[in-house]
């Protein structure tokens, strides 16, 4: 299933100079309604937020951990005044944000933003060299390169394979390991070369691409944040509150899928062999299959080819 842009849509991205994913679809799942309150899980640039104050008047909580899109919100909050409100957490957090009458959507959209990924400084992309950092919330945690400095080449290579799913993980950590004990990685084109010299690749993707995202995942605790943080949306919704999400990654994406189906009620995978009388249904999914980006939408941002939106009604 996919939908297209319509006019105000793209006039919408180019005012905001950046692509949020699925923007039309994901609004439109969530139905908002005058005086009804959404929460915005990943505030990113604010795309999603801004199209849920314009389409109703509603109340919408938007959350983000990076520093730097808490100086985005300021925009938002002098155009949209106390109908938006922006708390700097990780979503892992959302248990704080209850409300008398909970929230009648709740909205995720994972993985690195655009600011993100094209500002070199934060150190997410090889295609611009900066200090290796990778951390959403640059007041908090290890850098990337700390990261790779603490941990074992064999931990090294469960990463990379885990959350990387590349087949040369252990070529590519033998490598990485033995570049930062000779103190020959500092910077994200450092990484990359070490990465390209070690295991070149014929495909069209760089051949540190899955590395990159690997280390991101690990740095951030991106998973472990998505599976603490959907049974607590869940919880924070109102009933016949909407929750959906926009993932990027397959280990993404089948965690919500899990989670969704594990709600209506259904097995969560094959592997699920649990009795029908002992699930309880307690929603209804909205999305036989993801959604995923139009073409007209691809042709402007090709970073939502992997993008797939899902999402459930609560009962």
């Amino acid at each position: 299933m996919s939908s297209t842009l319509d006019d105000s849509s793209l006039n919408a991205l180019t005012h905001l100079g950046h692509f949020p994913v699925m923007l039309n679809e994901a609004v439109s799942l969530l139905n908002p309604v005058d005086n009804k309150h959404y929460l915005d899980c990943t505030f990113g640039g604010g795309g999603h937020t801004r199209k849920l104050l314009e389409s109703a008047n509603c109340f919408v909580t938007s959350i983000d951990r990076d520093p730097q899109a808490e100086l985005r919100a300021e925009e938002l909050k002098k155009e949209f005044g106390n109908r938006f409100r922006f708390v700097r957490a990780n979503f892992s957090e959302l248990f704080k944000l209850q409300t008398d009458n909970g929230y009648a959507g709740i909205l995720f959209d994972f993985g690195v933003s655009s600011y993100q990924l094209d500002d070199g400084e934060r150190g997410f992309s090889f295609m611009r060299s900066g200090p290796l950092d990778m951390r959403m919330d640059t007041d908090n945690g290890f850098t990337a390169l700390e990261y790779l400095k603490s941990i074992s080449e064999r931990e090294l290579g469960d990463v990379i394979f885990r959350y990387g799913e590349d087949p040369k993980a252990r070529k590519i950590a033998r490598a990485i390991k033995s570049a930062i004990e000779s103190d020959l990685i500092s910077t994200t084109a450092d990484l990359a070369m070490v990465i390209s010299s070690a295991a070149p690749s014929r495909e069209k993707i760089h051949p540190a691409t899955k590395t990159f995202q690997a280390l991101r995942i690990a740095v951030n605790d991106e998973l472990g944040s998505i599976e603490r943080a959907l049974p607590d949306a869940f919880k924070l919704l109102s009933s016949g509150g909407i929750l959906a999400a926009i993932s990027f990654h397959s280990l993404e994406d089948r965690i919500v899928k899990r989670f969704f189906k594990k709600m209506a009620g259904r097995p969560e995978d094959r592997h699920d062999h649990s009795f029908s009388q002992d699930r309880i249904k307690l929603a209804e999914i909205l999305t036989r299959k993801p959604i995923i980006a139009s073409e007209t939408e691809l042709s402007l941002n090709p970073r939502s080819r992997s993008a797939k939106l899902r999402a459930i009604r609560k009962d």
